[in-house]
């Protein structure tokens, strides 16, 4: 059987800062941050690189673009998609590490930044990172909403009733219903979860619930449980940036709900007409180093 190598991850990073190389000029935090040097964008133009700003600035844009339409009058979402940089490495905000990328926080609530764990939770994250590979390095599917901050990029397609998105990493592929139906068996778990989607004007919303929590948020250990419920909305606010916002919450590991916020860029390049595997299967050589290691899969956590 052949084996992807091991410096995939490192080569899927590279791509992800090389596309976002575009979006970045300077800007001074706005009053009431910490007063560090950030990145921004010229006047007019909302910061895409920290998640907090670009979420206050964009809204009423959001509230008021009309994106193109779908024969069954529905906006247009199909074409390639580019996830932000590094949020699959840490998705609070951080310095440069061996193992990172400098980024802000993904987190627009609570205005700290930071993921609202319980005590016992927030100790539960250092167990991880000690104690198991991490579900990505074994490539098993990134969850909700992980899969939409992955390095690389996705495609998305529709047809009446149906939103598909489809991932370059690991053959990865959500498949939301548009068209109303009912949810499956209580008794169901799934790696993406059970979503469905709706339409609220120009934004689409969607509902994820029976995720089997063995998925992490980053590459930190942060994780949720299988009582994770994640609600999505992604809606235009130009012709190619959507913004993201999820909401999270898990009575069993968080003190309330939570949620993030980025945009998605529109991958317009000629050349982008197919996907950039990155083929990752179960015995990558990757997990199998870490397994070696003394690592073990991670197979869920539960409330104490």
């Amino acid at each position: 059987m052949s084996r992807r190598s091991p410096n995939g991850a490192v080569i899927a990073v590279v791509l992800a800062v090389a596309l976002a190389g575009t979006w970045r000029i300077s800007l001074v935090r706005a009053a009431g941050g910490s007063g560090q040097a950030v990145q921004a964008n010229p006047p007019g133009k909302c910061p895409e690189n920290e998640a907090a700003l670009f979420h206050s600035c964009i809204m009423s844009r959001a509230q008021t673009y009309e994106p193109p339409r779908t024969s069954d009058g529905k906006p247009d979402m199909q074409g390639w998609w580019q996830s932000p940089l590094g949020g699959t490495q840490n998705i609070e905000e951080h310095g440069r590490t061996p193992a990172t990328q400098p980024g802000k926080s993904l987190i627009v609530d609570p205005p700290s930044g930071l993921i609202p764990y319980q005590p016992w939770a927030a100790e539960q994250i250092k167990t991880n990172v000690k104690t198991y590979v991490e579900p990505n390095a074994a490539c098993f599917p990134s969850g909700s909403p992980r899969s939409i901050y992955t390095p690389g990029g996705f495609q998305i397609r529709q047809s009446p009733g149906y939103v598909v998105m489809l991932f370059d990493r690991a053959h990865n592929y959500r498949i939301i219903p548009t068209d109303g139906r009912p949810r499956l068996g209580k008794d169901i778990a799934l790696w993406q979860g059970e979503p469905r989607g709706r339409w609220d004007g120009n934004t689409l919303v969607v509902d994820v619930v029976k995720q089997n929590g063995r998925s992490w948020l980053d590459q930190q250990g942060r994780f949720g449980t299988d009582a994770l419920h994640v609600i999505e909305r992604f809606a235009f606010v130009d012709e190619d940036t959507m913004h993201v916002e999820a909401t999270i919450e898990d009575p069993n590991v968080y003190t309330r709900p939570w949620t993030m916020a980025f945009p998605l860029k529109r991958d317009k390049r000629k050349s982008r007409t197919e996907f950039i595997e990155d083929a990752c299967f179960e015995g990558d050589e990757t997990a199998d180093m870490l397994l070696k290691l003394g690592y073990r899969v991670f197979t869920g956590v539960r409330r104490p």
